[in-house]
């Protein structure tokens, strides 16, 4: 297996994670130089991550969540999950709806 993989210099994140351990947690993902020293001309990401209870158990969660910072990214974590969850019922529903208009042929 001829496997090639080589990460982009240009374009790293350190990871950091913050939790109220009760209903999820949000990822910072910083802009790093190939040093490590952070890269102030590129802006950090916020991952907004929970877990739902659904029938079929826990449903993970996760979501990009637009904010300039990490107060600004837990303020807006409800409504960026909540809009994730809308967005993933529509594709259930889409996806069962389809499955419901497929015409089944007897013998295939």
């Amino acid at each position: 297996m001829d496997v090639n993989l080589k990460l982009n210099a240009n374009d790293l994140y350190r990871e950091e994670s913050f939790t109220d351990m009760k209903v999820g947690a949000i990822r910072v993902l910083t802009p790093v130089k190939v040093d490590g020293s952070t890269d102030d001309g590129r802006q950090p990401i916020f991952i907004g991550q929970t877990q739902l209870m659904s029938p079929n158990g826990p449903l993970p969660v996760s979501c990009i969540v637009e904010a300039a910072s990490l107060k600004d990214a837990a303020e807006k974590f409800p409504d960026a999950v909540a809009q994730e969850v809308d967005r993933i019922v529509k594709l259930a529903q889409q996806a069962q709806q389809q499955e419901e208009s497929r015409i089944v042929m007897p013998g295939r």
